[in-house]
């Protein structure tokens, strides 16, 4: 299946700032059965936009506003197309001989080890215990049963915790966003002693389909490592195995590692900044736009503020 995809971040600020540095992930990757056919990012005021990759494959874009601005808008259109992820996976994919012998080799290191916001808190152990996280069954009867247990035991509530929440605050509550459900799910699959990583992305919704994701919001779910299988991505949000519906972006230990757009402002003394997000992702042909939604405010001071697109998964 073919997507269009939008993706607007407004940046506003209370009085005009001298400098916006600037770095975006919103290209969506080309590997496996997606492949982004086309992909355009500009911005307001304009900016001459370079490209790179950095160390996971991501294809990061950066630009540098060097005049005098009280407003940053960054527009990323692309075209992708998705085909079906196999109904099933090789019998080699499942046992723990191999995923343990490959762990041992270091390969894996960074996906095994805990990261900023995946990593073993008391709240965590206790969920541990609670679902009787162990190896039992093949690895990836394993991980289903867990992505199941993670979307019993907590709650999807949009906006209930914040960009840089530690994931305690939504074990504390039972409740949070794609996110934080991602995050949980790492740190878990990780204990297993599996490989395994964050996808920010896009979730299509179907009209008819009840999902665990904001209409208009980026979306995020975990990709773990197996034998033969390669990396499978696993969606705790809506209890699902990523398919076709879900657009892959970029790939780190965690939100940390692929945030939307990052970077930093010039201004004087302290400008207090407001960030708005619009995403309509839909079928080729779709040109609607999803209403921007005012998702964060707050003061940075001089001479350089955080610019980080915080755009909640």
């Amino acid at each position: 299946m073919q997507y269009t995809i939008r993706h607007v971040t407004k940046f506003t600020y209370e009085s005009a700032i001298s400098e916006s540095v600037m770095e975006a992930r919103m290209q969506p990757r080309s590997e496996g059965p997606q492949r982004c056919v086309h992909f355009g990012l500009s911005t307001v005021p304009a900016s001459r936009v370079r490209r790179y990759h950095d160390q996971d494959g991501n294809i990061v874009h950066h630009f540098n506003i060097p005049g005098r601005h009280n407003r940053l808008v960054v527009t990323a259109e692309a075209l992708v197309e998705c085909l079906p992820s196999p109904d099933r996976w090789p019998a080699s994919a499942c046992g723990w001989e191999e995923i343990d012998r490959r762990a041992a080799t270091g390969e894996f290191w960074e996906l095994l080890s805990a990261s900023q916001f995946a990593r073993p808190t008391p709240r965590l152990e206790q969920l541990a215990g609670e679902i009787g996280l162990a190896r039992v069954g093949t690895p990836l009867e394993c991980l289903r049963r867990l992505t199941s247990s993670i979307y019993e035991r907590l709650e999807y509530v949009p906006q209930s915790t914040r960009v840089d929440s530690p994931i305690d605050d939504a074990l504390e509550s039972r409740s949070g966003v794609c996110q934080d459900f991602t995050h949980v799910m790492i740190a878990l699959v990780r204990r297993l002693g599996v490989p395994c990583r964050y996808v920010s992305g896009y979730l299509f919704q179907q009209a008819d389909g009840a999902v665990g994701s904001s209409d208009g919001a980026t979306h995020a779910w975990a990709e773990a490592w197996l034998p033969d299988a390669g990396w499978i991505g696993l969606d705790p949000t809506n209890n699902l195995v990523a398919g076709d519906h879900h657009i892959r972006v970029a790939v780190g230990r965690d939100y940390a590692d692929v945030p939307p757009t990052r970077g930093v402002f010039k201004g004087v003394s302290v400008v207090r900044s407001e960030l708005a997000v619009a995403v309509r992702v839909g079928p080729v042909g779709a040109t609607d736009l999803t209403t921007f939604v005012p998702w964060v405010s707050r003061e940075a001071a001089a001479p350089f503020g955080e610019a980080d697109g915080s755009q909640q998964q």
